[in-house]
């Protein structure tokens, strides 16, 4: 069964919440962080991206970084800008991107439930990336972004709850945001995302949300696999120091949790460098052997069922679809993915891209770039070939994980993006 607790969270004053919000750290690059942040000393991209207040030469990896971010992170809350609750608390965070709507509940959740299975994972991590957030949250002393938790919604008792409490109480935040660095990515970030949060303080209602949570199953990592596994090395390095302590906050971490019927998961789109020594001729050629291809798309041939793609080159759109579906294994959620399948036919047997993790042929293109950031990059001749995805589905991510397996790389992007600064999560 799902557990959950509430944490005195450090959040901003309500003036400044605006401006210390900030796109998640791994959305983003180092150049990109900095235009973002630039003339906005109270962004938390200073606490999460400290590199771009140091001199470029320095790696994003180097201990002056952890060393800076700690510094910001201080700063922020000995000048007043950020301040910790008195009491522990919960936290409603609704998201709203044109008529899509999301409310979920900020809490802190088990480090050990990750390790029991309650929390159930669909990605694997990087190990410079973990090491990276190993060494961020340790230098910290806090969880500063959350991990975005989904839950199998089959009743909506959850979500009436959080509603009536927010309907019934004015938001403590209440505002519109951006993440765009550079006007070419102003044509594809969403504008004017609004971010409400509602400060849950009251005892009761603090112990029926929690008993209410407890009857889930299951929890699933929706985004933040390396936020969670860093969470749970540092719990066991604090308890190899200084023994275990079921009460020490360093055994929780932060995190926002939604029902999987609020979400949607966005395409993830592949280009490809070049054709592995082939022309176009001879690689539809072998295309046509497991898929027809359809080469009179008119328009952008964005797919609009699984087991279609659209494939982008100089010569135009095509529209392919795999030829014979039932030799799909469908007990095999893994393998029925429409990733898997673009990964097993075509990128690595045709196009010799054995690991997308690793190839410096491969890039993804994912959100809201849409197929005219395809087009752009292959007319440019950066690269020679794009797939356009038919997105996943909380489904089969949710199935992915139940069943133990493992989605390929950049098989889900989600869709309006949490902010970072909002709530942080002290380890002791």
């Amino acid at each position: 069964m799902a557990f959950i607790k509430a944490f005195r969270g450090v959040r901003p004053r309500r003036d400044l919440a605006r401006l210390i919000a900030a796109p998640p750290y791994d959305v983003c690059s180092s150049a990109e962080a900095r235009l973002m942040a630039a003339g906005n000393p109270h962004s938390f991209l200073h606490v999460d991206k400290a590199e771009i207040d140091l001199d470029e030469t320095i790696g994003i990896y180097d201990d002056r970084v952890y060393e800076k971010a700690r510094a910001n992170f201080d700063w922020l809350v000995n000048s007043g800008a950020m301040v910790q609750d008195e009491k522990p608390s919960l936290y409603i965070y609704r998201l709203s991107l044109y008529e899509r709507v999301q409310t979920g509940l900020v809490a802190c959740t088990s480090v050990d439930e990750c390790l029991n299975g309650l929390i159930k994972k669909h990605e694997l991590t990087r190990k410079d990336k973990l090491l990276d957030r190993i060494k961020h949250v340790d230098a910290l002393n806090a969880n500063t972004g959350p991990i975005f938790l989904a839950y199998k919604e089959v009743s909506k008792d959850i979500s009436e709850m959080l509603e009536n409490w927010a309907s019934s109480h004015e938001a403590d935040y209440d505002f519109k945001a951006e993440y765009a660095a550079t006007p070419e990515d102003a044509k594809f970030i969403p504008k004017g995302i609004r971010h409400e949060v509602w400060v849950i303080s009251s005892e009761d209602a603090i112990q029926s949300i929690v008993k209410a949570y407890e009857d889930l199953p299951a929890l699933y990592v929706a985004d933040g696999h390396h936020r969670l596994a860093s969470a749970a090395e540092v719990a066991k390095m604090r308890r190899e120091r200084s023994g275990f302590n079921p009460e020490a906050e360093s055994n929780f971490t932060l995190s926002v949790i939604f029902p999987h019927s609020q979400l949607a998961i966005m395409d993830y789109n592949r280009l490809v460098k070049d054709l592995n020594g082939l022309d176009e001729d001879a690689f539809l050629a072998l295309l046509k052997k497991k898929f027809s291809v359809r080469d009179d798309a008119k328009g952008r041939a964005k797919p609009l069922s699984k087991h279609h793609f659209g494939l982008y080159m100089k010569s135009g759109w095509r529209m392919l679809a795999l030829k014979d579906e039932s030799s799909l294994d469908e007990s095999d959620p893994e393998r029925i993915l429409d990733s898997s399948i673009l990964q097993n036919l075509i990128l690595e047997p045709i196009l010799g891209i054995a690991d997308v993790r690793e190839d410096k042929r491969i890039d993804f293109s994912g959100g809201m770039r849409g197929l005219e950031e395809l087009e752009r990059r292959v007319d440019s001749g950066e690269m020679a070939a794009a797939f356009a995805m038919f997105p996943a589905s909380m489904e089969e991510l949710m199935a992915i994980a139940d069943a133990g397996r493992i989605m390929p790389p950049k098989s889900t992007w989600f869709e309006p993006k949490l902010r970072s600064g909002l709530f942080v999560h002290l380890l002791d």
